[in-house]
């Protein structure tokens, strides 16, 4: 059974998602950009053009939405409804990708409910290599009904594909997500500056970090369970813990000492030396 699908927003990550669907038996791909150049990449990969994103909406059942910001997700999702009484009922699920703020789903799922249309704010992490080679995790939030249109189509861009829960809770779980990478990165400078303080090869550096968090699986290797409440001494984790909080204090007070040293300042260091254990629910 094919599924017709429409795409707006052919960009870093848009563009290879969309070129992923093109690709895909079961889906009729459906295009829009404002930019000429991807659609005809998109048109030479076997999809169909659109003149305009109300065009594209008479189309689909299931349009994805990958665009700038809030603001260009609403004006999408007004050329929608601009044309929702032109559908005779056909249901449509809008499926947004883009990152926004955590109040603008059930915003837009309000808004969109009285005509008719699904909304499901469905952000994606993995970068353009994950939206490239389908390896993308695909959060989503928003009603069963919307999700079960959707799922089919967000399989083939994704192969993580989470319903986080109702309307906004997709969103939420990737800003949960993405506070841990920007804050990983935050840290990922302390220690380039502590590393070429030494006199140390940065490079050499990033290639250890690489290489050693695909083994251990970095910052997510501590994530297993359910709750962040503070630990029973009898919990399996408690030992598990109290090993790791040994270790990153000892290793964390070294790193401090060598960057007093050095007259670096580490100030996310300090204040992990401080949180890690009670973070741990230690």
């Amino acid at each position: 059974m094919t599924t017709r699908v429409g795409f707006v927003g052919l960009g870093n990550i848009g563009k290879p998602m969309a070129l992923r669907l093109a690709g895909a038996e079961a889906v009729d791909l459906h295009v829009y950009d404002v930019a000429d150049a991807p659609v005809a990449e998109l048109v030479a990969a076997g999809a169909t053009a659109a003149g305009s994103v109300a065009e594209l909406a008479t189309r689909v059942d299931v349009l994805c939405v990958m665009v700038r910001d809030d603001d260009q997700v609403r004006d999408v999702l007004g050329a929608v409804l601009g044309v929702a009484e032109q559908r005779d009922g056909a249901p449509l699920a809008v499926v947004v990708h883009s990152t926004v703020a955590p109040r603008t789903p059930a915003s837009l799922a309000e808004t969109a409910l009285p005509h008719g249309v699904l909304v499901l704010d469905a952000p994606v992490s993995g970068g353009a290599m994950g939206a490239a080679d389908g390896t993308l995790a695909i959060l989503v939030g928003g009603a069963d009904e919307a999700f079960a249109l959707a799922r089919p189509v967000l399989e083939v861009l994704g192969s993580k594909v989470v319903h986080a829960g109702p309307i906004g809770a997709g969103t939420q779980f990737k800003l949960a997500r993405n506070l841990m990478h920007f804050v990983s990165f935050t840290a990922a400078t302390e220690a380039q500056r502590l590393a070429e303080a030494a006199g140390l090869d940065l490079v050499e550096l990033g290639q250890v970090v690489r290489h050693t968090d695909a083994i251990t699986g970095g910052p997510g290797a501590i994530m297993h369970r359910d709750t962040t409440a503070p630990l029973a001494e009898d919990d399996f984790w408690h030992g598990v813990f109290d090993h790791v909080r040994t270790l990153g204090e000892k290793d964390l007070g070294f790193a401090v000492d060598l960057a007093d040293e050095l007259g670096v300042d580490v100030p996310l260091a300090r204040l992990a030396l401080d949180r890690l254990g009670p973070g741990l629910g230690l």
